[in-house]
């Protein structure tokens, strides 16, 4: 196969810059329900604009790009340890070409690869067919949605839905459950893929293989089939909505697949994938190498958007750090800000280095950004690829302390945090900045430049402090400094919506 390790590169970047056919009319369906000038509509705008900038522009739709998944099968005789050696050379190839971030990480030293190959990364799963064509599958799942997966074990006592038994009515709620527990943390709108059944791991295994399935197909099982439908009708009632700011568009697609189970064991697994849900198809010549054709590529992709830039009315507040308390305290939840000037990224081992460590520069009045990008040096220079929010929730057992000793002003990140921050917050003067989750392309276009970095050799490129300059970086204030926060709001009122679906 002269051409395999080309095929495997050419289906690396297309999963990573160009969404799926399917997925966009998802998404652009989603954009339609939406309440034109709400927060929610003004997410899923600036998630077209990134759709549309990362196809343009052939760069990652979202900074995230997990951990590489594979599944191939393959005609008998094929050489697997050949292909396996081709499609760990094109993950390296994607990541230096910034088409991939350095996501493997030794799980013991802490260690970056820099190159995406190590110990299970990247995953790659041969089954052996009858067929004579090779089918190369690919997803790309990012660790915010990969923290969203959930697994229930039947009966169980679930909040705010009671007990699931072990019947379908039981698979009804944990569905329901795992898509009000994920709120906006998944980068919502979300696709599910549910396995009923199996054992632990064979139960997410399946789910992630119903997440292959196109967006608008129908479950050939009839049961299934409706409780897909009923899924998507009473999910999308909770008002969760984009990025968990309410609305009525939370989740884009729920696939179920059903496997046998042991008499002792009824396990409901829940595959959770974000709004930008990068997976393809590739159908290879097994002689050659070569691509023969596509499932659910965007061949000739239509534009998403509806305008250009961030859709402002007028009222937004800009800000320029470093913040003071006054302008901080002015903030209130559902303001939506213009940053222009210098933040500083911060992730899960910055943030554990400066509760014991000073930080390398002065954070007073400054803006921290849960971030992991993805960047390229050309010429001595890095350039940002790719820049769009990480979990914040992650940051939650280090966050008040950081803010009180450094005196930062406002956290950009997604999905909100908790109380101790929100204590925080109130106690010091900060805000809590909500960015667009997975909007990478669209975040990267407001960075004008690198001013430096630090630990960079000891953390990698996403774990890193990146100081960046902005130009209009927008971000809707969620949680403020007199103690609310959307985010609960959100939170709470979806609960009573979900409780009314009990029964």
């Amino acid at each position: 196969m002269t051409d395999s390790r080309n095929a495997m590169l050419e289906l690396i970047v297309e999963t990573s810059v160009n969404l799926p056919a399917d997925v966009r009319r998802a998404v652009k369906a989603g954009a339609l329900r939406e309440s034109p000038g709400g927060q929610a509509a003004q997410a899923l705008e600036a998630i077209n604009q990134n759709i549309d900038m990362a196809c343009a522009q052939q760069g990652a739709i979202c900074q995230d790009t997990g951990l590489p998944t594979f599944d191939v099968h393959c005609p008998a005789g094929l050489d697997q340890t050949a292909m396996r050696r081709d499609i760990e050379w094109a993950v390296a190839e994607a990541t230096k070409r910034g088409k991939l971030r350095p996501n493997s990480v030794d799980s013991i030293t802490g260690k970056n690869s820099g190159n995406n190959l190590g110990a299970g990364t990247p995953a790659i799963h041969f089954t052996q067919w009858d067929q004579d064509e090779i089918r190369a599958r690919l997803i790309l799942k990012g660790g915010g949605c990969e923290n969203m997966n959930a697994q229930y074990s039947l009966p169980v006592e679930l909040e705010g839905l009671g007990r699931a038994d072990r019947n379908l009515e039981g698979v009804r709620k944990c569905i329901l459950h795992a898509i009000w527990a994920a709120q906006g943390l998944g980068c919502s709108p979300g696709f599910l893929g549910v396995a009923v059944g199996a054992d632990r791991a064979g139960g997410y295994a399946e789910g992630k293989a119903q997440l292959f399935r196109p967006c608008d197909d129908r479950n050939p099982d009839r049961q299934l089939a409706e409780l897909e439908d009923w899924i998507m009708g009473h999910a999308n009632s909770l008002n969760i909505g984009p990025m968990g700011f309410g609305g009525r568009t939370t989740i884009l697609g729920c696939k179920i697949g059903a496997l046998n189970r042991l008499p002792a064991c009824f396990f409901v697994s829940v595959a959770y994938n974000c709004w930008a849900f990068r997976r393809l198809t590739a159908w290879i010549d097994p002689k050659t190498g070569v691509i023969a054709r596509w499932e659910q590529r965007a061949e000739k992709p239509e534009k998403m958007a509806a305008r250009e830039g961030f859709p402002t009315t007028g009222r937004e507040v800009r800000l320029t750090p470093p913040l003071t308390e006054q302008s901080v305290r002015s903030l209130k939840v559902g303001d939506v800000v213009l940053l222009t000037g210098s933040i500083h990224t911060g992730r899960d081992a910055l943030h554990s280095y400066l509760l014991r460590h000073e930080s390398p520069v002065d954070l007073r009045g400054g803006v921290i950004y849960h971030c992991g990008p993805v960047m390229l040096k050309e010429n001595e220079r890095w350039r940002v690829e790719a820049a769009g929010p990480t979990t914040s929730i992650r940051e939650e057992p280090y966050q008040a302390e950081i803010i009180a000793r450094f005196g930062v002003r406002a956290v950009i990140g997604k999905g909100g945090m908790g109380p101790q921050t929100s204590a925080a917050l109130k106690e010091h003067g900060a805000v809590y900045l909500n960015a667009i989750g997975g909007a990478a392309q669209f975040y990267a276009r407001t960075i004008a430049r690198v001013l430096g970095v630090d630990f960079l050799e000891e953390f990698g490129v996403p774990e890193a402090m990146w100081h960046l300059e902005t130009v209009d970086f927008p971000a809707i204030v969620t949680m403020d400094s007199q103690g609310n926060s959307l985010h609960a709001e959100v939170a709470a009122d979806s609960k009573e919506r979900l409780a009314a679906r009990r029964d």
